[in-house]
């Protein structure tokens, strides 16, 4: 069996190439899950999308359903990594279950719409054997969730750790071959999973590419959940990079004896 932690080999001529899984980690996305569902069954190469309800409060699953996606249900909100974790092993299971090539994993918000059918260029470098993992670059005017000051913590954590310098680092739509999913577990919890994922993968020599799509989500406001929402992400994109740069690490244990 090969080391999970290779970079993934150059397709061989003539071999059975693997086909691509989209997971959909949704939480209360009952008005636009649809629509990205069935934008995603439209990609090529695509033969499965998996929606992993995260806790959702609303009509997500039985939406998503409809629209043609298989459904996991978590019970209870367990955040982006997890469902990220869930869908993966979900993946796995059919894999094996259906007896095909360990599928590729193209990892796309709920909220996308109908722009997730512009997700194709992700996949192609993946399925090419080009690229071990593709990044989203947004080329719509449409800001990323993320104040600027998470997306700078997150883009110098990843330049310090790697040398590499990620233009929209916080981005989760990738696409990965399933032996570079495995290499990045287990996953930082909560909104660190990305910036986690980037120094992990390349820290191993896995080969990472930008793509710059069309896609467009909800804009993160301005509000009070809108601030929170961003205060966690600063969290989550700190721990992470804590655990992986020892500057950061102690920056934030200065922090916490300021704090006392």
């Amino acid at each position: 069996m090969p080391d999970p932690t290779t970079p993934t080999p150059e397709p061989t001529p003539g071999a059975v190439q693997p086909g691509t899984a989209v997971i959909i980690p949704a939480k209360d996305e009952g008005d636009r899950i649809a629509s990205t569902v069935r934008a995603a069954l439209r990609l090529p190469g695509v033969d499965l999308v998996l929606v992993v309800d995260d806790g959702s409060a609303d009509t997500t699953a039985q939406i998503a359903a409809d629209a043609g996606a298989r459904v996991v249900r978590h019970s209870r909100n367990r955040g982006k990594a997890a469902a990220m974790e869930t869908g993966a092993e979900a993946v796995r299971l059919l894999d094996e279950h259906e007896r095909v090539p360990s599928r590729h994993l193209l990892f796309l918000d709920a909220d996308l719409g109908d722009t997730a059918r512009d997700a194709a260029p992700l996949i192609e470098p993946i399925a090419s054997g080009t690229a071990d993992m593709t990044i989203a670059v947004f080329s719509s005017l449409v800001k990323l969730g993320g104040h600027g000051f998470v997306v700078r913590l997150s883009r110098d954590g990843i330049q310090r750790a790697t040398g590499w310098t990620a233009t929209q680092p916080l981005n989760g739509q990738r696409c990965l071959t399933r032996a570079a999913f495995e290499a990045a577990r287990p996953l930082a919890p909560g909104f660190g999973v990305e910036t986690a994922m980037t120094i992990d993968l390349l820290r191993k020599d896995f080969r990472i590419t930008e793509v710059e799509v069309p896609l467009a989500h909800r804009a993160t406001g301005t509000d009070y959940r809108a601030q929170l929402h961003r205060a966690r992400q600063f969290r989550d994109v700190a721990r992470a990079l804590s655990t992986r740069d020892p500057a950061v690490r102690d920056q934030l244990a200065k922090l916490r004896r300021r704090a006392r």
